[in-house]
């Protein structure tokens, strides 16, 4: 069959099966990667059906959904947001990050994948899934109670750590120098600080620019600003994803607002490819070692990321139930975790065994999360109810 014909039927097939996928995951009220992440294992190296000759189509597919990724999730923000955030939410991100980095970071020394694996793996287990949070809590009802806040505040620091963190991996898995990485650094952090100025004091012409009453003109304006951007941010090397989410910070008001609703389509649709292509990436037959590790890991970072939660929201003097809402709400992982996984397994300084441990991670949490933020509110009341009905003892 000629090359191109059967790459056709190749991508009817997976599109399609996305579809179906999403269909089945909405019907159950879940989020839908854990499914995409199967549909690639089944379909990738090492599964049921392996699917050759749409490779550099799905490669470049899933780089522009990081993109899109981390673009909306830019949109999401005004600069002077995550400045009220960050003063807001300090002290419990360090908890965050100190919490549920600390575990990814010691299964990977204790697996003797080296320091830059324990990097990698301290970033999985620390980030929770913006996308998958912010759609439980709209399903739930939940955007307007008061421990909601101090999650979304929680959720913007550590967009911002992965700004830091991201730059700083991409020059470790580089295998650069010292000095190298440092410099790299460097021009990181002054990207960075300078695009937030100008986000800050200038946002409004950046929206303006980009800016236009034709759809079509205006799709075309953001979607090229954004890949640029994140291309010349590569080239700096500090991360495409961080420059997406960058310019998002950087546009705001009702631009951003029709920026989101125009994106959301393509976002979503090159998101699930991006999941996909990891899944082709990781050979099933890798997970079955690894998976006690991830349920291990599932386990503990739950109860750090509830206890988060729980902490910040008692800081700010919420009640019980709604510290349990809180934690509970920040258990799932996704996205990011995926990002940083694909990131170090590609740059091919990290043991193939990490993707596998990462795919059975997110996959358990990202299934477990949003059970967790359904569940904890009768549970805890159920618990509640058994503490006062119980006999005192004399």
């Amino acid at each position: 069959m000629d090359h191109t014909a059967l790459s056709l039927i190749q991508l009817g097939v997976v599109f399609f099966a996305l579809g179906v996928l999403g269909r089945l995951a909405s019907r159950f009220g879940m989020s839908p990667i854990p499914l995409y992440l199967l549909g690639g294992l089944a379909f990738g190296e090492g599964g049921i059906v392996p699917l050759g000759g749409i490779g550099d189509f799905t490669h470049l597919a899933s780089e522009i959904g990081v993109v899109l990724l981390l673009l909306l999730l830019g949109l999401e923000y005004s600069a002077a947001e995550l400045f009220t955030g960050l003063r807001r939410s300090w002290t419990a991100g360090i908890a965050d990050v100190v919490l549920n980095a600390t575990p990814g970071v010691a299964v990977a020394l204790l697996l003797g994948w080296g320091p830059v694996a324990a990097l990698a793996m301290g970033g999985i287990t620390y980030i929770s899934s913006s996308g998958i949070v912010a759609k439980v809590l709209g399903d739930l009802g939940r955007l307007g109670n008061r421990e909601t806040p101090v999650v979304l505040s929680i959720l913007v620091f550590e967009d911002l750590a992965m700004a830091l963190y991201l730059p700083i991996l991409t020059a470790l898995l580089g295998g650069v120098s010292l000095l190298g990485g440092m410099t790299a650094v460097g021009i990181s952090l002054a990207v960075i600080t300078v695009v937030l100025l100008i986000a800050l004091k200038f946002g409004r012409y950046v929206s303006a620019i980009v800016d236009s009453p034709d759809r079509e003109v205006f799709l075309l304006k953001v979607l090229g600003a954004a890949l640029l951007i994140a291309g010349l941010a590569s080239a700096m090397q500090v991360s495409a994803a961080v420059g997406a989410f960058l310019l998002g910070i950087a546009i705001s008001g009702s631009t951003a607002e029709n920026a989101t609703r125009m994106l959301e389509p393509l976002r979503d649709l090159f998101a699930a490819m991006f999941f996909v292509v990891f899944g082709f990436n990781t050979d099933p037959t890798t997970m079955p070692p690894v998976l006690g590790a991830a349920i291990g890991l599932t386990v503990v970072t739950t109860l750090t990321k509830i206890g988060t939660g729980w902490w910040a929201a008692k800081r700010q003097g919420i009640g019980r139930m709604g510290r349990a809402r809180a934690g509970a709400a920040l258990v799932a992982r996704g996205e990011f975790s995926i990002i940083i996984a694909g990131l170090a397994v590609s740059a091919g300084a990290v043991p193939h065994e990490l993707a596998a441990l990462a795919a059975a991670y997110v996959l358990l949490m990202a299934v477990l999360g949003p059970i967790a933020a359904r569940v904890v509110e009768p549970t805890a009341r159920a618990l509640t109810g058994r503490l006062r009905s119980a006999p005192a003892t004399t």
